[in-house]
């Protein structure tokens, strides 16, 4: 029988998704590309695209998250695309896990997080 290793294991995210759209750049081979995150959670976000990058890719992104001064540079690793055409209400794009996030990153992003956490009604929680 075939074993499915990227397939997610059923049952609670460690990080649950919040729906939100905020702006992200990230490198391409063809430069830097400008997208919109349309959920984020501590671990990471799922960026709307029609061309997303192949599962297990790293990426530089560069973060702009609201009440922070400055954007801030991430790197993450694809874990999962959608395809454009894939499954008629899905959005078509790649989700991304930050790797190797310090603790500075780490800790305005749970901030942020549980901001917005609070802000938002309840449905709207991934």
């Amino acid at each position: 029988m075939a074993e499915h290793p990227q397939k997610p294991t059923p049952g609670p995210r460690a990080a649950p998704r919040l729906e939100y759209e905020l702006p992200v750049a990230y490198r391409t081979v063809a430069g830097f590309v400008t997208d919109w995150a349309v959920n984020i959670s501590r671990g990471g976000l799922f960026i709307n695209t029609q061309k997303p990058l192949p599962v297990g890719t790293h990426v530089k992104l560069i973060v702009s998250l609201p009440g922070t001064e400055f954007p801030f540079d991430l790197t993450g690793r694809v874990t999962r695309i959608n395809e454009t055409h894939s499954a008629p209400n899905q959005v078509p794009g790649m989700a991304i896990e930050f790797v190797g996030v310090d603790d500075d990153k780490r800790t305005r992003l749970e901030e942020f997080v549980e901001r917005l956490r609070k802000a938002l009604p309840p449905d709207e929680h991934g």
